[in-house]
């Protein structure tokens, strides 16, 4: 979901990559101006990968997809597609059944598909160590919901059955998929298959675990939570876990108490840098009818969420747990590579203006034989998080006590204190503010890591003070509205955004220096500001957020434009920088060449997000999230398919995110 407009909590005054790469580039004059356009051949220290050469593409084996509007799912001729579970559908694929009308209790819903699907994963079955392509555990996060939607108007959002409700959706899916004879997927009954929920009792560990500040009166050790919300993005591990990761966790959270004020005790907590001060959704009113979403009466819970979640799908009866030791913030999705010597390393975003990219590498070393040693793997460790330097070089800043300001006299005793309050460290430690870092990517062929950086609405528009530790405010500095990386500003700031890539010292993930580069800048080749063009080698596109590399190495780029942003109201698409891209898509990028390739659009209004592939490459599930939202967050009870009817059509009562499975008609291999 895109957030971008809550406003920004990052007030630390650490310098932007736009900052970083401005003067890198005027230092080194790469900036060159050619007919109208950018000259590539002296910005390529730079841009990696642009390559022109029209040969390479029939390595990306399909016919390009247009750009569409249509309210539906858009592939190449070669392709199909199939809905495999859908908000509503239930877990064991039998009861209880989705009702068009949306009149599921809040019961049901426990035992149904959550809403909004994002994130997601493809374990095959029997276990951990399996390679089957026909039968598998699909892991799906459930990261938001439409109230309108799922509950009805708005005077039934905060009653005890429509929080219920509300909060039943959110969380994770485990259901079991199966391949029919007839080459069809489908959910079916198994021991495996759960619903975890906002309610769904894990535990916490790692360094915050006990700590002050993860300390209620339901909880008076700080060691079990109940629930996970708002999951965005995702990650596995190789030993066969899921890693879910909360992202707007600030959005359940509120007061009806008109004294409350992020004061100088919540600003310690981190409350204040974790967006509490900016805004209240009206979509999650909990706290009317469960104390622990309420600030005023339980100021702690909010420490309990913003982590990530490893769930083992496996072992049905295991608890999740929170693994404190990857730190606390908006994370989008994690990724791992293995270092030289075992361990792992795992790289994370945090989605939001001007917010910070982290990498955690583990103290013990990965057992592929023996699983039950993993179990504590991600609790220790060191978190570093990452500072880009002028010249193409960065620097991992290691985010201990003791360690890059992080002292006692600056209000850091222990790592517990890092991992409650992560942001803030990061603002001490002096890390390299980004355009909104969502999905990270590893491709383990090459060591070469990306992230996508979707856009940034407020460029030269960045705070102006300081948040200290002791509540008061120092003056900031201003950020410049336009540079060569991230070439436009001012009232529409980055709106396309861009992909960073970057690769560890060595090819070592345990390394804490790096090389960086800008794999691509997104953009509209048919705009008139030569700036608003991008560098893309084919197919253009905007906003890109979710990413992953498969097997073969192969870049699969999914975008999420803003409702608010890709139509008006009026469905009149009038928008300047998005009228020509038409809905959210799905492209492939051969990262030897640079050459990107549409596809797949999705129906109105939807995000394209999370994807996988069984073992043979011949079926990928993506997610079709939130068809037919409206870009205000206005009531569209009474009107649900006012905007999109996807999937079911004139059958359906609603418009419903689902999981998709995508095979080739001649079911070979996808992409090639």
């Amino acid at each position: 979901m895109d957030y971008e407009d809550l406003g920004i909590s990052n007030k630390s005054g650490n310098e932007h990559l736009v900052e970083v790469v401005d003067r890198g580039i005027s230092r080194r004059s790469f900036l060159s101006w050619g007919s109208g356009a950018l000259s590539l051949s002296v910005f390529a220290p730079l841009v990696q990968g642009c390559s022109s050469d029209s040969e390479t593409m029939p390595r990306l084996g399909f016919s390009t997809v247009p750009v569409s509007i249509s309210d539906t799912v858009t592939l190449p001729p070669e392709y199909q597609y199939q809905v495999v579970y859908a908000w509503g559908d239930p877990i064991n694929g039998t009861a209880p059944v989705f009702k068009q009308d949306g009149s599921n209790t809040a019961a049901e819903q426990a035992l149904q598909s959550g809403m909004h699907h994002d994130g997601g994963h493809f374990f095959s079955l029997p276990d951990w160590k399996s390679n089957s392509s026909t039968s598998g555990l699909w892991a799906v996060n459930h990261e938001y919901v439409d109230a309108g939607l799922l509950v009805g108007p708005p005077a039934t959002w905060s009653s005890l059955e429509g929080v219920a409700k509300s909060k039943a959706a959110h969380g994770v899916s485990v259901v079991q998929m199966d391949k029919q004879p007839d080459g069809k997927w489908k959910v079916v009954a198994s021991n495996n298959a759960r619903r975890i929920t906002a309610d769904t009792e894990m535990d916490i560990n790692g360094p915050a675990k006990g700590h002050a500040l993860m300390k209620t009166s339901l909880d008076p050790l700080g060691e079990k939570v109940r629930g996970t919300v708002n999951n965005c993005a995702a990650g596995f591990t190789p030993w066969g876990t899921y890693l879910t990761c909360e992202e707007n966790f600030n959005g359940v959270f509120g007061t009806d108490d008109p004294t409350w004020t992020a004061n100088t005790l919540q600003l310690r907590y981190g409350l204040s840098r974790q967006g509490f001060a900016n805004s209240v959704s009206p979509l999650y009113p909990w706290w009317k009818q469960d104390n622990r979403f309420d600030l005023s009466k339980e100021p702690n819970e909010a420490n309990r969420f913003g982590y990530v979640v490893e769930i083992d799908p496996y072992t049905a009866s295991k608890r999740p747990v929170k693994r404190t030791a990857l730190g606390r913030f908006k994370h989008e999705n994690c990724e791992w590579m293995l270092t030289k010597d075992g361990r792992i390393a795992v790289y994370m975003g945090c989605d939001e203006v001007n917010e910070y990219v982290y990498k955690f590498v583990s103290t013990g070393k990965v057992d592929m034989v023996d699983r039950a040693k993993n179990v504590d793997l991600l609790d220790s460790g060191t978190l570093y998080v990452a500072k880009f330097n002028d010249d193409g070089t960065g620097i991992w800043l290691e985010l201990s006590p003791g360690k890059n300001g992080l002292t006692p006299e600056n209000g850091w005793n222990t790592l517990g204190d890092i991992c409650v309050r992560t942001r803030q460290a990061a603002d001490r430690a002096g890390a390299t503010m980004m355009d909104r870092p969502e999905w990270v990517a590893v491709n383990r062929i090459t060591g070469d890591v990306y992230v996508t950086l979707t856009n940034n609405s407020r460029r030269g528009t960045s705070p102006a003070s300081v948040n200290n530790i002791d509540g008061t405010s120092t003056a900031g500095s201003a950020r410049p509205a336009v540079n060569a990386a991230n070439p436009t500003g001012g009232a529409s700031g980055n709106p396309y955004g861009h992909i960073v890539k970057w690769k560890d010292a060595g090819g070592d993930a345990a390394a804490t220096t790096f090389s960086w580069s800008i794999f691509l800048k997104a953009g509209d080749k048919l705009q008139s500001d030569t700036l608003k063009k991008g560098t893309i080698n084919g197919d253009d596109f905007g906003s890109p957020d979710g990413l992953w590399i498969d097997d073969a190495g192969y870049m699969w780029i999914q975008t999420d434009v803003s409702t608010s942003r890709i139509m008006a109201a009026d469905l009149s698409r009038t928008n300047a920088d998005y009228k020509n891209l038409g809905n959210n898509q799905m492209l492939i990028a051969d990262p030897a060449t640079g050459v990107v390739k549409r596809f797949l659009v999705g129906p109105n209004q939807c995000e394209i997000t999370g994807a996988h592939m069984t073992p043979d490459r011949k079926t990928m599930f993506i997610n079709i999230q939130h068809p037919g939202e409206d870009g205000s967050d206005a009531d569209i009870s009474a009107t649900p398919k006012k905007y999109s009817s996807w999937p079911d059509g004139a059958a359906g009562g609603r418009p419903r995110s689902a999981t998709i499975a995508i095979t080739r008609k001649d079911g070979g291999e996808i992409g090639t």
